[in-house]
């Protein structure tokens, strides 16, 4: 049996189903299908489960600002945990977007530098261009920079304008006193726009520097937008890697205080001087005097900000 089309003046869609429906054992409709099995309830749980955490979490909690014993609904975090991610990523967004402006390196009487980056997306994008001073900030730097000094102090806005702004002019300032205290000569105070580490090569170099250090914005955590790090570099010049550098981050007020890192920088150059290296060749355990005068023990615990606060929804129900 073979369709014709001529026999259906209708839609041929429709007559071709209709023949199919013939060809597959008549037109009849299918069969209903069969009853479904009784199947059990699952078990009953209520979410979310009330919030509890273990005595290793609470106690621990109360000693960091990281997120300790956060618990979950099911296999998910809680609304709460998210909401609270989601405020502190965009702490962390807020700081890498900001830009810092150059009238606030002349309020403050620094001496303003930049590198070869032009704009804030080049910046992000270019970390090679970051590394390297423009022309018109190597003329400055010949022309009104103290030479051949023992420490060189950068000031930058790295990742985080925001830090630079904030934590930024008071730990230049510690940082400073506690190298003058020592009776070494301190560079001219500047400031760098769109830096990267390596700029302290560079311009530790220009001025024929000892140690050089840039004191600038770290990349951003959760929540902490504001935290500086110091990069230390002995002999500085363009080539030098990271291998021959020292560092310390977590820089701001609930991390590593702007006047104990300021001392403890101090001490670190101090090493520097007297071993004539930095990075992997620096002997830590040989910081001397300096070292012996800094405070020890454990800080003060710092709560961890709450920046979105769960309430009552509008209209009476929890959210």
């Amino acid at each position: 049996m073979s369709f014709n089309p001529a026999d259906h003046p209708g839609s041929i869609t429709r007559a071709l189903m209709a023949d199919l429906r013939v060809r597959l054992a008549g037109a009849d409709p299918l069969p209903p299908p069969p009853p479904l099995p009784n199947l059990r309830l699952p078990p009953e749980r209520v979410f979310p489960t009330p919030q509890r955490r273990s005595n290793f979490a609470e106690a621990a909690a109360r000693h960091t600002t990281a997120l300790v014993g956060i618990g979950h609904v099911g296999t998910r975090y809680a609304t709460d945990v998210v909401l609270q991610f989601q405020a502190e990523l965009a702490v962390a967004h807020g700081a890498v977007d900001t830009v810092l402006p150059e009238a606030w390196i002349t309020e403050h009487e620094l001496l303003p530098l930049q590198s070869r980056v032009q704009t804030h997306r080049e910046f992000l994008l270019r970390p090679d261009l970051g590394r390297r001073l423009d022309e018109a900030s190597v003329q400055r730097l010949r022309q009104s920079a103290k030479k051949q000094v023992d420490i060189q102090p950068i000031l930058a806005d790295g990742l985080s304008a925001v830090a630079c702004m904030g934590a930024g002019i008071e730990l230049l300032e510690h940082f400073t006193k506690a190298c003058q205290a020592q009776g070494w000569t301190v560079g001219t105070p500047m400031c760098a726009r769109f830096a990267r580490v390596w700029l302290e090569d560079e311009i530790g170099q220009e001025v024929g520097a000892k140690v050089s250090a840039i004191l600038l914005g770290e990349r951003p955590g959760l929540g902490t937008g504001d935290g500086m790090s110091a990069y230390l570099v002995y002999d500085p010049k363009i080539g030098c890697h990271d291998g021959n550098r020292n560092m310390m981050s977590n820089i701001h007020a609930r991390g590593v205080s702007p006047e104990q890192a300021g001392k403890r920088l101090a001490a670190l150059a101090g090493a520097m001087l007297d071993q004539k290296t930095s990075g992997v060749p620096l002997d830590l355990g040989r910081l001397g005097a300096m070292a012996a005068g800094l405070e020890g023990g454990y800080r003060a615990p710092e709560p961890r900000v709450r920046l979105v606060q769960l309430g009552a929804h509008p209209t009476g129900d929890a959210k």
